[in-house]
């Protein structure tokens, strides 16, 4: 899979919008990152996803799936190496991140508005 393969399946989940944060392109619902590039240089797409949905994620495909280093890689944020990835398993992954995401927001009860940003 490539980085447009990942824009395509983020952006063909409800309410997805692409945007911006420190340069790196990432992808929100209800104004909150699901899912960015930021590290597409290296071949990953990354996925905000809880520690434990991560661990399932990397336990089952550790060929596919690692922490982030550091820190968000501690809070759930996950590398997918976008070529070893197949369209079948990015998209359960992608999904996976998206729906964690607006769990949240409903639990939370304040969605941000979404802003336009200008996509890179």
């Amino acid at each position: 899979m490539t980085e447009d393969d990942f824009r395509r399946i983020a952006l063909s989940l409800e309410g997805a919008e692409e945007g911006s944060h420190m340069g790196a392109v990432d992808f929100r619902v209800g104004g909150r990152i699901f899912a960015t590039l930021a590290s597409v240089r290296e071949g990953y797409g990354n996925l905000m996803l809880t520690p434990e949905t991560q661990a399932d994620f990397v336990g089952e495909r550790p060929d596919l799936f690692l922490p982030v280093h550091g820190g968000w890689g501690r809070m759930g944020a996950t590398h997918v190496r976008l070529a070893a990835a197949t369209e079948d398993v990015l998209e359960g992954a992608v999904r996976a991140a998206w729906r964690l995401r607006t769990a949240k927001n409903a639990a939370t009860k304040k969605p941000r508005a979404s802003k336009p940003r200008a996509a890179r």
